[in-house]
């Protein structure tokens, strides 16, 4: 290929991806105005709000776990975690807002680039071109618009875990920032499980180290706090939110919406998320062995959130790697046809079911302990009722695109298996 042809391209990538995103940004402002109060992307910041309001609770040496935050709220992370909010207590609403919300674009641009970097792309404008564009495009998916929107943390939390699992296996201290994310939230913790399960000792004890020093360190800065929390409060997986709530998009939440109960089977729960659990490792392994570790990360962190106790939307930004492995794959010739046709479709149908559909209410609701004039509630699992006889799915989407995408993997590896065997019986037919 020539250095004109080339050239143009990349050209022609980089003005694709200027006209996707700006595609993209439409949608989003067709979805809810970016100029709407309260409703708008930009607008909200609830639980920046209380991760400032913790910070300032032990500031303000009260005791942290007992404070009702904004006056409802509970501060739900471990004490380790109040290292990082300070900052942002320090400095105004105003100001702590701007940073965050650029923090996570720029966080979802480095999850893009280091997702394509590990699936074997170059660093090149074009590329970056797409990162960005593809930061418009993961947007409009409900559980990145809701970390906007709320400004959570979970984006954050996802590129350090990528950012330290996809480095080389001989890395030093791999595994310990994984190991500090999980002393934040528990729940990435699973992904010591997983390189157990591959054998990688090594990083496995790196996670579990990581953890045991943000506990410590919890405890040193904050003892009386540390102890309550860790002997306490962390058995009370309510504190969350209640089980039977639209958003709550676990295994658990599925009982609890399909049963219309808030106390859903103890032992119903457990048996389907061991299940769960058995499922997601095993894609996750076999993912592995075929030498897609973007992929197996994602289905890790996807499975960390079907067996939780509670997972809010926004707790999936795990899509977003699983995304990119699929654009990749799609964009890949070397790949046949008929496979990048597949994945492509499984790609639109998980981003359809993860898209930011907007339910709106026209009259006056009680929202975040006030009253507003209307709303603007985002996420598939708001039609419950309305899509007639699809609850089953409508209540808890995410769960499914999480089993589609195991059993995809397991299949596609035992296709592997059998044609690898075919193999070897065709070159040793005695055999």
């Amino acid at each position: 290929m020539t250095n004109s042809v080339v050239r143009w391209r990349s050209v022609a990538i980089v003005v694709a991806a200027v006209v996707v995103g700006l595609v993209a940004l439409w949608i989003q402002n067709a979805i809810v105005p970016f100029s709407k109060p309260f409703w708008g992307l930009f607008d909200n910041q609830l639980d920046l709000g209380v991760y400032r309001a913790g910070a300032q609770t032990v500031l303000d040496g009260e005791r942290l776990y007992d404070a009702k935050l904004l006056g409802q709220m509970d501060y739900t992370y471990t004490p380790f975690s109040i290292i990082g909010f300070i900052p942002f207590a320090l400095m105004p609403m105003a100001a702590a807002r701007v940073v965050w919300s650029a923090g996570i674009l720029v966080a979802l641009y480095l999850t893009i680039m280091i997702s394509f970097r590990s699936l074997g792309r170059a660093v090149t404008w074009p590329l970056r071109a797409v990162a960005v564009a593809l930061v418009a495009v993961m947007m409009l998916l409900e559980p990145v618009r809701t970390t906007i929107w709320y400004g959570q943390i979970n984006v954050f939390l996802m590129v350090v875990i990528l950012a330290d699992l996809l480095r080389g296996e001989d890395a030093r201290l791999r595994g310990v920032a994984t190991g500090f994310t999980a002393g934040i939230k528990l729940t990435p913790m699973l992904f010591a499980v997983y390189l157990l399960a591959i054998r990688k000792t090594r990083a496995a004890v790196g996670v579990v180290v990581g953890f045991a020093v943000s506990v410590l360190i919890g405890f040193a800065i904050l003892p009386s706090t540390s102890w309550d929390y860790w002997t306490n409060k962390l058995r009370d997986p309510d504190r969350v939110g209640t089980p039977q709530t639209p958003g709550n998009q676990s295994i658990r939440g599925w009982l609890a919406n399909l049963g219309e109960t808030n106390t859903p089977s103890s032992a119903g729960w457990i048996l389907l998320a061991v299940a769960g659990l058995a499922l997601g490792l095993g894609a996750a392994v076999v993912a592995h062995r075929a030498g897609q570790e973007l992929l197996a990360l994602s289905v890790v962190g996807m499975t960390s959130c079907a067996v939780s106790p509670m997972a809010w939307g926004h707790h999936w930004v795990w899509f977003v790697p699983l995304l990119v492995f699929a654009v990749n794959w799609v964009a890949d010739a070397s790949r046949t046809v008929p496979t990048r046709i597949g994945v492509g479709l499984l790609a639109l149908g998980g981003f359809a079911a993860a898209f930011s559909w907007r339910t709106y209410l026209g009259y006056a609701t009680w929202q975040f302990n006030q009253s507003r004039d209307d709303a603007y509630l985002i996420g598939l699992f708001f039609k419950h009722g309305r899509i007639g006889g699809l609850d089953w799915f409508v209540y808890e989407p995410y769960v499914w695109i999480f089993a589609v995408t195991c059993l995809v993997v397991l299949i596609a590896g035992a296709g592997r298996a059998v044609a690898v065997r075919r193999g070897s019986m065709a070159v040793n037919p005695a055999d």
